[in-house]
């Protein structure tokens, strides 16, 4: 298991907010837990020097192009990036710096999963540079992706079958548990269990974390195999449920050779 960290862009600037809030058509709604008065730049540089690769830079929303080029640059191929990503752009990303491309809205239309799309971009950028999202929400008898900045229900149920055939098209597979993101209320244990069973590449699991101890209860229920990141409780980004250090302590006891990625 490894930490994965992150640097959430909004507006160009580093911050913590509560995805579910994010909308196109009001800032009123947005709930903002953080915003740092540090560059990107620093936290990439941060993360490089602790050798955290494979974390996540994420554009939420426009303006923050300039912002994700600092990071990028400040660490080339050692971060991911996401936010708008289409076959059309994402090339520019990886000449920028980025080790991955993250996409989600992009393969979706009208709740349908556009397999043409994911194809396309699959095979345009590369299978070993693309990272698939699967941010979702439990809907009646399953967990269902959501897009559009989380706020619609797409019909793609998380489930072994789904996740084995996508597995195909990406390197990795990057999950919100969008119920509890951003809210430090504790990790949705279900999904994680869902994914530990069935997930056949890399994945890591977002939201919830409030303290060290939910990294040992994600290693667990996760049988080591999913990753996790960590935002609104770390130290660095405001928070008072665990610190960067401990965080990167417990990544290095689970990686005693130093590996990363």
């Amino acid at each position: 298991m490894r930490f994965r960290p992150c640097i959430d862009l909004h507006q160009g600037r580093v911050k913590q907010i509560v995805g579910s809030t994010l909308r196109d058509d009001s800032a009123d709604s947005l709930q903002t837990n953080f915003t740092s008065d540090l560059p990107p730049s620093h936290y990439a540089r941060m993360y490089r020097r602790d050798n955290l690769s494979g974390g996540h830079v994420i554009m939420l929303g426009p303006g923050n192009e300039e912002a994700a080029r600092e990071a990028l640059a400040a660490w080339p191929g050692g971060l991911q990036l996401g936010g708008g990503i289409t076959v059309d752009n994402a090339g520019r990303w990886l000449q920028a710096g980025a080790s991955h491309v993250i996409v989600t809205s992009y393969v979706f239309y009208d709740g349908e999963l556009d397999f043409q799309r994911l194809r396309t971009l699959s095979e345009h950028v590369g299978r070993d540079r693309l990272v698939l999202d699967l941010s979702c929400r439990w809907r009646d008898d399953g967990y269902y992706v959501v897009t559009d900045r989380w706020q619609k229900f797409s019909n793609l149920k998380i489930d072994g079958k789904t996740l084995a055939h996508l597995a195909g098209f990406c390197d990795e597979f990057l999950v919100h548990a969008v119920d509890v993101e951003g809210k430090c209320l504790g990790i949705d244990e279900r999904l994680i269990q869902l994914l530990a069973r069935h997930v056949p590449i890399p994945t890591t699991y977002a939201g919830g974390v409030r303290t060290l101890a939910d990294l040992v209860r994600i290693r667990d229920l996760g049988r080591g195999r999913i990753d996790a990141t960590v935002g609104s409780s770390l130290d660095i980004f405001g928070g008072t449920g665990c610190t960067y250090e401990e965080v990167v302590a417990f990544h290095c006891g689970e990686n005693p050779d130093g590996s990363s990625g």
